[in-house]
């Protein structure tokens, strides 16, 4: 038999989820200095994951790392499976008869709760659903939000807060011209919100948000900024952070927020407020959402370590429309170990373990591997170690039965699985561009799943 990885018997690898990590991991494997074929699978009709269904649409450039995936896809030894959703079209142990190793690059697909009560009331949502929402999300497209209510409250200060607090915060005539899908754009035409508030539990210099992303709160056109400078204030731990030189960042971030401070109001039509040192202990109202409380915080611990703990002192914010933004977790797969606890699969540089042992050929990546942290580019270099391993094990790999694409895309269309292939994804792209230009957007997704198949059944392959 020959060897896994040579020109006679090419390593062949299932990439399970086709956003960033997906991609970067199949790159990855495409550089390596061994023959390979790689599949990719995702249970949309469409490829890349957050960068299409979560960037959000007045950041264009950010999507443009697509143009890297795309040369990814057209490569000769990869497959694209648009459409196939692991454990109810195929099994983990059904692609181990046609690949030789396994990654799981599906991501952290739910949120992480407030435990408080209250926290289901009408009104309270998930940062998660608002972006898909707002995106095209076939998951999201018929969620709901009042937008006839006259205060929003965003609990959390990482980057997705931002871009939830920011599209609430911008008109509609800011937002039309993006690739924003059109329900979204006519429902946010009609938003009567005015007062945005934006909840941290910790401070300043531990605020997540990133500088652009702050810089452009201070830029926004309909919109006044709202920061009590008392809210500033840095104990010893926090000033020694700050100081920190590997920490220009909150220095960057800080220069904006004691400028937000200074500046006053200005007459816009709305006001985007910043609070630190605040968690939210119980959301309140008869029958819907009608207001939070928040308890004051105060920091303790070691510089780059500090926790946030309540004081006691209570304050209660009237509001109709909440989003809970406090980081994403895991859903276990069928087939695979999870930690509960961490909302990950078990791994040791991106091997799968169970009960402490490495499962042959079976890998993860991106935030189902590590966690949900870091940017697009933070999933490059964890692919990359993920795929070192993997690329250490090959001659320790059990080379699979049937090492053959067409014979798992002849399995699935006889479960009537409409598989799409990324020329099949090359058409409906095509037509959401077409779509677009009659109305003057970079695109119009398609926001249904069927409407996507329904462009390829109307020129078939």
């Amino acid at each position: 038999m020959s060897e896994l990885g040579s020109s006679q018997r090419p390593l062949r690898a299932a990439i399970i989820g086709s956003g960033p990590s997906g991609f970067y991991a199949a790159e990855a494997l495409l550089k390596a200095d061994i023959a390979v074929e790689i599949d990719m699978f995702d249970r949309l009709p469409t490829p890349f994951g957050l960068v299409r269904g979560g960037v959000a649409p007045d950041h264009p450039k950010i999507k443009n790392v697509t143009r890297v995936f795309e040369k990814i896809a057209t490569r000769d030894n990869f497959q694209f499976f648009g459409n196939v959703t692991l454990g109810r079209d195929i099994s983990i142990d059904e692609l181990r008869n046609f690949h030789d190793a396994v990654i799981i690059s599906c991501g952290a697909e739910t949120d992480r709760r407030l435990n408080i009560p209250g926290e289901d009331l009408p009104g309270s949502h998930t940062a998660t659903e608002f972006v898909g929402w707002y995106n095209g999300h076939p998951d999201f497209r018929d969620r709901a939000f009042d937008l006839s209510q006259e205060v929003a409250v965003v609990i959390g200060q990482g980057n997705v807060a931002m871009d939830v607090t920011r599209i609430l915060a911008k008109s509609v005539d800011e937002l039309r011209h993006t690739d924003m899908a059109e329900h979204a754009l006519d429902a946010l035409a009609e938003s009567q919100v005015r007062e945005i508030h934006l909840v941290g539990r910790r401070g300043p210099v531990q605020a997540a948000f990133t500088h652009p992303e702050i810089k452009e709160i201070g830029e926004l056109k309909v919109c006044d900024v709202v920061l009590d400078p008392a809210d500033l204030a840095l104990n010893e731990a926090s000033q020694t952070e700050l100081d920190h030189p590997d920490n220009a960042h909150s220095r960057k971030n800080m220069k904006e927020l004691r400028a937000f401070a200074e500046r006053g109001l200005s007459g816009k039509p709305k006001r985007y407020h910043i609070h630190f040192y605040r968690s939210p202990v119980e959301l309140k109202g008869a029958g819907r959402l009608e207001g939070v409380v928040l308890e004051r915080n105060e920091l303790a611990g070691e510089p780059f370590a500090q926790k946030a703990r309540g004081v006691g002192d209570l304050e209660e914010l009237s509001c109709g429309l909440l989003f809970r933004s406090v980081g994403y977790r895991g859903l276990p797969l069928p087939g695979l170990p999870f930690d509960e606890q961490r909302g990950v699969v078990p791994n040791d540089h991106g091997r799968a373990i169970d009960q402490g042992v490495a499962v042959p050929g079976l890998y993860v990546s991106g935030w189902i591997k590590r966690g949900p942290s870091g940017v697009i580019g933070t999933n490059k270099p964890d692919s990359q170690d993920t795929v070192k391993a993997l690329l250490e094990d090959v001659g320790r790999l059990a080379p699979c039965p049937t090492p053959s694409s067409g014979a798992l895309r002849d399995l699935l269309a006889s479960r009537n699985v409409r598989t799409v292939s990324f020329e099949d994804w090359a058409r409906i792209d095509a037509a959401e561009i077409e779509l677009g230009k009659l109305k003057g957007k970079p695109r119009e997704k398609f926001t249904r799943v069927e409407d996507m198949l329904a462009v390829l059944e109307a020129a078939p392959r």
